[in-house]
């Protein structure tokens, strides 16, 4: 299940964003579409996206691309992509393809 609430507004409180369950290939759209309007919120806001991957059970390339995608668009837009926790699945999947260090913020 996503958590879409956002934070709450003003100068240096992120937008937050929890995703729970699989992040995988499966739930790819719903999953972009949830991110992009986070980070819209961030933009609109001025403010970092911050998630919160601590419930993410399943994780594969899918979710490796969602990242990597909202990322950039973050960069692009001035705006901060941060991963504040990460479960054991995300956490493994960084250690196998090196990403762990990519994702500032990122917290075991």
């Amino acid at each position: 299940m996503t958590n879409g609430e956002i934070g709450a507004a003003g100068q240096g409180v992120p937008v937050a964003l929890q995703i729970d369950g699989e992040m995988t290939i499966y739930r790819a759209a719903e999953l972009k579409d949830v991110l992009y309007g986070a980070l819209q919120a961030a933009v609109a806001g001025s403010r970092a996206l911050a998630l919160d991957l601590s419930g993410v059970t399943e994780f594969d390339s899918a979710g490796i691309q969602l990242l990597l995608v909202a990322q950039r668009d973050a960069e692009r837009q001035g705006q901060v992509l941060r991963l504040v926790a990460c479960s054991p699945a995300v956490r493994d999947v960084f250690a196998l393809t090196g990403l762990s260090a990519r994702f500032e913020g990122e917290q075991a």
